[in-house]
């Protein structure tokens, strides 16, 4: 058995918790776009009705997303914030994508948190000289995400290895997302855990990568259980070590 050297983590509902979201999400990606849209007409082209702006932005995130459950092609917020004002004539050249998603204003929404379990699982995993990683399926470049990430004390625990599907084309389970991780922290299948809480996009996805695949529970865990087998379930971070015990021994003197 090879020595356990890194653990992979998906973001949303595995590390920060969605569950206290009740804002209507709509709404918030209004005021957002509202900054990209005033930014826009200030700085390149008079973009006209704000309205329409946000109807050709949201067509097209729905087009994208659609498509990305077959092909796999992750979507890009900035990709999308620009092609919505091309689309009713701000010139192409003039646009910037980061420009774009710096006026867009991206915070940690209203209600989310981070899992009380997760500083300690990870603080735990650093004193015996893992690495640890993020593998997101957000359509946001991971710097915008990092943004949550400071906001719950998240980020000085993840130095080097923040993956999102935005910048790498891909999403889970497509394999090219986990091997860009896998590349980041310089570890073999092998010796790399991945944990998450969606069973298609996390556990089949490692597991088809050759990590072991650890599925916690939340709103997501039962969709496709029935078909999808992972290597362990678990409620909490809490019980992540004793899972690393068993199939790592002496995993906690690798330091």
């Amino acid at each position: 058995m090879a020595d356990l050297k890194a653990v992979l983590f998906d973001l949303d509902d595995t590390l920060i918790d969605w569950s206290g979201f009740n804002s209507d999400w709509a709404a918030m990606e209004q005021n957002h776009l509202r900054g990209v849209f005033d930014y826009v007409c200030a700085d390149i082209y008079g973009l006209g009705d704000f309205d329409a702006y946000v109807a050709e932005f949201r067509a097209r995130v729905n087009a994208a997303w659609t498509a990305a459950r077959t092909n796999l092609r992750a979507p890009h917020l900035g990709a999308l914030l620009v092609e919505s004002a091309v689309a009713l004539g701000a010139p192409a050249d003039a646009l910037d994508a980061r420009r774009c998603l710096e006026a867009y204003d991206w915070v940690a929404a209203t209600g989310t948190i981070g899992f009380p379990d997760a500083i300690p699982a990870l603080s735990l995993l650093a004193e015996h000289g893992i690495k640890v990683g993020i593998v997101t399926n957000a359509h946001q470049p991971m710097w915008l995400r990092d943004i949550e990430l400071r906001t719950h004390n998240l980020i000085d625990h993840f130095p080097t290895c923040r993956i999102s599907a935005a910048d790498v084309g891909y999403l889970k389970p497509h394999p090219a997302i986990f091997q860009t991780a896998l590349n980041c922290l310089g570890t073999k299948p092998s010796e790399t855990v991945f944990v998450g809480d969606d069973p298609e996009a996390d556990v089949v996805g490692a597991q088809a990568a050759g990590l072991l695949a650890v599925l916690r529970r939340g709103r997501r865990a039962s969709l496709g259980l029935s078909r999808i087998v992972p290597d362990e379930v678990i409620n909490s971070l809490e019980e992540l070590p004793a899972i690393l015990d068993g199939w790592y021994p002496g995993w906690r003197n690798s330091a």
